[in-house]
């Protein structure tokens, strides 16, 4: 069955006690047994509505267990309650900031092994993993914010070659792109927060592992100990929200393809970050791993730091803020969100792409992208000393075919 058709129908739900096709909210704390049957039992080891989104997660993303969390955050600190003093786990070099601050205090606490490593290059992975024991490899597909593709098939090759498991960040992606339990990983991460829910009104985080085992029960139980398994409200949202999973993904991914091409012929513009072009890196590894679209997720860069805080500040439709996979179009400058730390690009500005008209994307894209061209020929025009005045040519025109 398609994914489309699972997701509008939550997998054919209907209410046992009314027959209603929405899935009722059942907040007990804790279930009676009737007769010899098995009780839900105490609300922290899980609830109806969570179970609910386990279940269609499993049939997604073509895996044998799933657990859901009050966040992508503890669906992580979950998966890291596994390792043990010296451990040791590859990261790609450009993970996403927030988790790799996560990850690396972590692994500095509990004298986990943490090594960076480019995991769209399968021969430097196989280096790394052929100089010391490996238990994990954590992996983003697309990672943020550069959107690059690994290559998940040969990266689940090369963990299992050496003894180690492949963790698949497909939070960007969503299981109506992407599946990678599919191409042989053993486990997949999504901060629901983002395009699982959709409309940016509540926190949580799904796991979805390719074997019931020992390992995935080491995660049960980490989340029940934590306490940090997806409240009833919270799931009802998050059922909600992923009724139109992949109606939205469509349309973000036709939207953000369009937005990229447009940019890619901006002279302000140099370079443009995104799977579905066909000047991306992994553009044939993406239409391979992809189906139906790459994505809602792109960035583009400009000449420095200033140039690009300054576009962002112009922004009259897309939404000065971080964050991802929400109906309303975001912008940020993203050396500014990660902080000096940061080893992305100067330049870089992030976008995440809404479910407006495209048309309006792109005319507001347009004013900025204008203001940024009249700076720099002002400025280029008082370097020079030139006594005519500067004329914007082109700079405003329709986009070329």
């Amino acid at each position: 069955m398609h994914a489309a058709t699972i997701l509008a129908q939550l997998d054919h739900v209907t209410d046992p006690s009314t027959g209603g096709l929405v899935p009722s909210i059942h907040p007990s704390v804790t279930h009676a047994r009737q007769g010899s049957d098995i009780a839900l039992g105490y609300a922290r080891s899980g609830n109806s509505g969570a179970a609910l989104v386990e279940s269609i997660l499993i049939q997604l993303e073509g895996g044998a267990a799933a657990a859901a969390f009050g966040a992508g955050a503890a669906a992580a600190q979950a998966v890291l309650a596994t390792l043990r003093p010296g451990d040791r786990v590859l990261i790609d070099s450009g993970l996403y900031y927030e988790f790799g601050r996560i990850i690396g205090a972590f692994a500095q606490r509990f004298g986990v092994g943490l090594v960076r490593v480019d995991l769209c290059d399968p021969d430097a992975v196989a280096r790394c993993l052929a100089t010391a024991p490996t238990r994990l490899v954590w992996a983003e597909c697309p990672s943020n914010p550069l959107w690059r593709v690994p290559d998940l098939a040969a990266l689940a090759a090369l963990a299992h070659r050496h003894g180690a498991r492949l963790l698949v960040d497909a939070t960007a992606a969503t299981p109506v792109l992407c599946r990678p339990l599919t191409l042989g990983a053993d486990l997949v991460l999504h901060s629901a927060t983002k395009y699982l829910n959709g409309h940016g009104d509540l926190v949580a985080g799904v796991l979805v592992a390719a074997e019931d085992d020992a390992w995935w029960h080491e995660m049960l139980a980490a989340r029940e100990a934590h306490g940090s398994v997806l409240p009833p409200f919270e799931a009802w949202l998050l059922l909600r929200g992923m009724r139109s999973l992949a109606l939205r993904m469509e349309r973000v991914s036709e939207t953000a393809r369009a937005l990229a091409s447009w940019l890619a012929l901006q002279p302000q513009v140099r370079a443009v970050h995104y799977p579905g072009l066909l000047q991306h890196p992994e553009h044939e590894l993406a239409r391979r791993q992809f189906k139906g679209g790459f994505g809602g997720m792109l960035s583009f860069e400009l000449g420095d730091s200033a140039a690009a805080i300054a576009l962002c500040s112009r922004a009259k439709i897309f939404r000065l803020s971080t964050s991802l996979g929400s109906p309303e179009s975001l912008i940020e400058h993203r050396r500014s969100t990660e902080g000096e730390a940061s080893d992305c690009p100067p330049g870089l500005v992030r976008l995440s792409v809404g479910l407006e008209h495209q048309d309006d994307l792109q005319a507001d894209l347009r004013q900025m992208l204008c203001a940024e061209g009249l700076k720099r020929m002002r400025e280029a025009a008082i370097l020079q000393e030139a006594a005519a005045p500067v004329v914007a040519v082109g700079l405003c025109s329709p986009p070329r075919p």
